[in-house]
């Protein structure tokens, strides 16, 4: 959200010591006008000695009929060498029936004075309205089971306000990445994202089975948020022997006579895989769909890859054999399996399509907007970005928002970049990067601890134990 003009009582700090009171703390009860600000701040101690180290303070803030408050505060230290002040911020922000008040006040404390209640006053104060006031709200799912709807209705009720935490699975069917997350910050991330990328190994195999829904249900029924996506593979031939390791197939067209463009033509090669795997991926959908769980869809992502670039060159392809053969094509391989997918009764999904954009350099790339399936085939826009700066975030995140206002963006993938750092999420965050969620990418890709340590921690980020009921 926006920041109110900031208030200022005192000095400029010297030197700083920053304490954080952590997550939101509701007033519960009741709303308010939205005219209608919270009024005194109390604070505890009430007195300060010179040279005493103080904190963490204790606060309690008092508004009219009971609004609820989301509230962060932070205390500075200030030292000039004879005496220390204490400077605390507060940025409070009342919820009443969809609108958003928002303001900043600033206390300084001097050293050996008395300051039992600090009034917040109205100066800076700003009206903000939620950016999902115009976003659809409806799925593009006929009939959406009642998970679906209610997932997506969180979706938008968080929009700009908060972000959720997610991570991809470590290659399958497992949420091994969660659980060390959950060991090492002692909270869960609120998505686990899972991958069908080995759903074409013949049953049997002895090393996965897709129809062992127990790494899905067992994630759903602690509260959390399903993610699933599609390293849809293809045989490298016709004649290819599918091997019970996984051998012989790839989604990279260098490596594969499969074309895209070849599956609307009944009774080719490529038309039987394609529906033959869809046939498959339905079955565990429905199953799903049967234990109440809903999950937000993510097929064919970076389906342009680089065919966006201005000046083509040996280089300007796409990555995967569903951009291979063009936009037209790309669009109609989605749209075919949203209708396929309806026509087998799948209710639950989320449909989220992810954009390749033009990385900020219009000089460069053009958008990949002719790659949209359309308004009535997408519920949210996402974007995979790795080793990018908050800059380059908000960069992103604005470009996409501008183009396809009407959905919810969403950081789809992420993470480092070789040795570039991601931005942690706080910084994004502050520099305009308001997704819907962020997914860092497992192995290599995965960022360091103490980076999900600072995410797991920020007052934006929404974590598993956080989540409502939502089936």
């Amino acid at each position: 959200m926006k920041s109110a003009t900031k208030w200022l009582l005192g000095a400029l700090a010297i030197g700083l010591v920053v304490w954080s009171c952590g997550k939101d703390n509701p007033v519960d009860g009741g709303s308010t006008e939205t005219d209608t600000a919270p009024a005194t701040l109390t604070l505890s101690p009430t007195s300060f000695t010179a040279g005493q180290e103080g904190g963490p303070f204790e606060w309690t803030v008092t508004a009219p009929s009971r609004p609820k408050v989301s509230c962060d505060a932070s205390w500075v230290k200030v030292t000039d060498g004879t005496y220390k002040d204490y400077r605390i911020t507060f940025t409070l922000t009342v919820e009443a029936n969809g609108t958003y008040d928002s303001r900043t006040a600033t206390l300084t404390v001097m050293a050996g004075s008395l300051s039992q209640t600090a009034a917040l006053t109205q100066a800076g104060r700003e009206k903000i309205t939620p950016p999902e006031t115009d976003l659809t709200r409806t799925l593009v799912t006929a009939d959406a089971t009642v998970p679906a709807q209610n997932l997506f209705n969180y979706l938008l009720s968080i929009y700009g306000q908060k972000t959720l935490s997610g991570v991809i699975a470590d290659v399958n069917w497992n949420h091994r990445e969660a659980d060390k997350i959950r060991q090492l910050t002692g909270r869960y991330p609120a998505i686990n994202c899972y991958d069908f990328i080995q759903v074409y190994v013949p049953e049997g195999n002895g090393w996965i089975d897709y129809s062992d829904l127990t790494p899905v249900t067992d994630w759903s029924d602690g509260g959390g948020i399903v993610s699933l996506m599609w390293h849809f593979n293809v045989p490298k031939t016709a004649s290819t022997t599918i091997g019970t390791d996984g051998s012989g197939v790839t989604c990279t067209p260098s490596e594969t006579s499969f074309r895209a463009k070849n599956v609307f033509t009944e009774g080719s090669w490529e038309n039987q895989w394609f529906y033959a795997q869809m046939d498959k991926v339905v079955s565990i959908l429905l199953q799903l769909q049967e234990k109440g769980i809903a999950a937000l869809w993510r097929p064919f992502h970076e389906g342009a890859g680089n065919a966006c670039a201005i000046n083509q060159a040996s280089w300007t392809n796409a990555w995967f054999w569903w951009g291979y053969d063009g936009a037209d094509v790309y669009k109609q391989l989605w749209t075919t399996m949203f209708d396929y997918f309806a026509s087998r009764g799948v209710k639950n999904l989320i449909w989220v399509w992810t954009t390749q954009n033009y990385n900020g350099d219009p000089a460069t790339y053009k958008q990949d907007t002719d790659w949209y399936p359309g308004e009535a085939y997408v519920d949210i826009v996402g974007r995979d970005l790795y080793g990018y700066t908050d800059t380059q975030n908000a960069t992103e995140f604005t470009e996409i928002q501008a183009a396809y206002p009407k959905k919810m963006v969403a950081l789809a993938e992420c993470g480092v970049n070789g040795s570039t750092a991601f931005s942690e999420v706080g910084d994004f965050w502050t520099a305009g990067a308001h997704w819907s969620w962020f997914m860092p990418w497992y192995g290599s890709s995965m960022p360091a601890d103490a980076w999900w340590k600072n995410a797991m921690d920020q007052n934006i980020v929404i974590t598993r134990d956080q989540l409502p009921s939502l089936k």
